[in-house]
């Protein structure tokens, strides 16, 4: 059984976030970890006091099976002095369990919701690409097609010169009035 003074709460979340760290999936753990991680640092809690606040949680905490590496430990007094300590130190202990608690429940927060955002810019991004090729198309086809028509212009324009030219030149050969000066005339 738990301790009475540990909230039921506190204790599920704690261990939600130690199934994340051991988790298979990389991203998750890794992320879990350097949370936990960034949170001890900013609370200076070690390693050990880690390791103590699991040891005043867990009622029955595993033997260890090295007997020759292991230290025998100190018999435990009873002195209120030192049991006013130890509960201090438990109170402080806890406190900072909540606060990593929170810190970690408001960096998932923010994880989520960044993820969210990063969701939706995306599309965006998608969206706007998508934008862009469509324009660049109708503007290549209507470029291409201002080519053409100018082609076509320059060409309606040289073919009516030269119909206009040999229209005068029939013209002038059908219709003329006076016969050509003899070219005799050009030779003296």
């Amino acid at each position: 059984m738990m301790s009475s003074g540990f909230d039921q709460k506190e204790l599920k979340v704690l261990s939600d976030i130690l199934a994340l760290v051991l988790e298979e999936q990389p991203g998750q753990s890794e992320a879990a970890l350097q949370a936990l991680r960034n949170r001890a640092r900013k609370n200076a809690m070690t390693g050990g006091a880690l390791k103590n606040l699991f040891t005043a949680i867990a009622p029955n905490p595993p033997e260890r099976t090295s007997g020759a590496t292991a230290k025998p430990r100190a018999p435990r007094s009873t002195s209120t002095a030192k049991t006013a300590a130890a509960n201090a130190e438990t109170q402080k202990a806890r406190l900072q369990v909540r606060e990593l608690t929170e810190s970690i429940n408001r960096l998932d927060k923010e994880l989520r919701t960044v993820r969210a955002l990063n969701s939706d810019l995306r599309a965006e991004l998608f969206a706007t690409q998508q934008a862009r090729a469509e324009t660049q198309t109708q503007l290549l086809s209507e470029r291409s097609g201002l080519k053409i028509r100018n082609l076509i212009i320059i060409l309606c324009l040289t073919v009516g010169i030269v119909l206009g030219i040999a229209g005068t030149e029939l013209f002038h050969t059908l219709f003329a009035t006076t016969a050509p000066p003899p070219k005799s005339i050009f030779l003296y």
